[in-house]
């Protein structure tokens, strides 16, 4: 037994028309077309599903118990159809995200990739600002969520944040500085070094305050907003710097090398995450992309 979807559609048409004509009318197919699907049809169930005259058809006993199953199975057809084309309803629409400076590159990234691969019908934008601004965002329901800095997050009544990723201070220094072979290094050894500041979300304000600590006032021989910036001027021999793992990189643009050192005692940790509005509905795309992000960092903690 090997009847198709489109004889079952034939035979209800005609069963539900009463004629071959009406069947084929409203299926807008020839009438042979019909004819031919309700033959095999009975000739593959081997029992006769219409009596035929001169008036039309008339359905058999058979062919009564047979559109019972014919039509569930119809309909079984098109729920499945439907439902998938729910999901791929769901699938689709717009995220709106907002990302800090200092992890636009380095864990948005990946994240927003897989995203993008996992949802290709969702629009997604993205604002990056200061985390104050994005704050202001994500209580204004303006985006839908921010992978941003959360060690000093401001609003934690209003929003609601989980940890994505934890990175340590290291020192960057050039390719043969006289630290590189140090057995260890102490913030005393940095404060007597001119420092390279990384100026975007709360970088300047923990290192000065770390220095700060010491009673030393930082000798910052340059300020910049670009991680790229900092790593030329560190591997030519500017200066130091003192910045979270996650951006470290053994290479300048120019294709110097920068070396990374722990540095002994008590330095600060900056903490990643992704942060939402709390008490707000979530749209289903911006559920989607905590999980996808809760996912990730389960990922990276095996």
């Amino acid at each position: 037994m090997a009847f198709t979807i489109r004889q079952l559609q034939y035979f209800v048409a005609v069963a539900e028309q009463g004629t071959v004509s009406g069947a084929a009318h409203i299926l807008s197919i020839s009438q042979s077309a019909v004819t031919e699907a309700i033959k095999e049809l009975e000739a593959d169930l081997g029992v006769t599903l219409f009596d035929r005259h001169s008036r039309g058809l008339n359905i058999t006993h058979n062919g009564h118990q047979f559109l019972r199953h014919a039509t569930t199975i119809l309909a079984s057809v098109s729920d499945a159809k439907q439902a998938f084309e729910d999901t791929a309803k769901a699938e689709q629409g717009e995220l709106h995200l907002g990302v800090t400076s200092l992890v636009a590159g380095y864990v948005l990234s990946d994240i927003l990739a897989r995203y993008r691969r996992a949802y290709p019908h969702v629009t997604v934008s993205a604002i990056e600002d200061n985390g104050d601004y994005l704050e202001h965002l994500l209580i204004g329901g303006e985006i839908d969520a921010a992978v941003m800095v959360i060690s000093n997050l401001r609003d934690r009544l209003a929003l609601q944040s989980e940890i994505l990723e934890v990175s340590p201070y290291r020192l960057w220094l050039p390719l043969g500085h006289r630290l590189a072979t140090a057995q260890s290094i102490t913030l005393d050894d940095v404060t007597s070094e001119p420092l390279i500041m990384l100026t975007v979300d709360e970088i300047e304000e923990a290192t000065g305050k770390l220095l700060g600590a010491l009673g030393t006032r930082p000798r910052v021989a340059f300020r910049t907003r670009s991680v790229e910036a900092v790593r030329s001027l560190v591997a030519t021999g500017a200066g130091l710097s003192l910045l979270p793992d996650l951006v470290y990189r053994p290479w300048s643009l120019e294709g110097d090398r920068i070396e990374s050192r722990d540095v002994s005692g008590t330095l600060p940790m900056v903490q990643v995450g992704v942060v939402w509005r709390k008490g707000s509905p979530l749209s289903q795309a911006a559920r989607d992309f905590i999980g996808l992000a809760q996912a990730h960092r389960a990922t990276r903690l095996r």
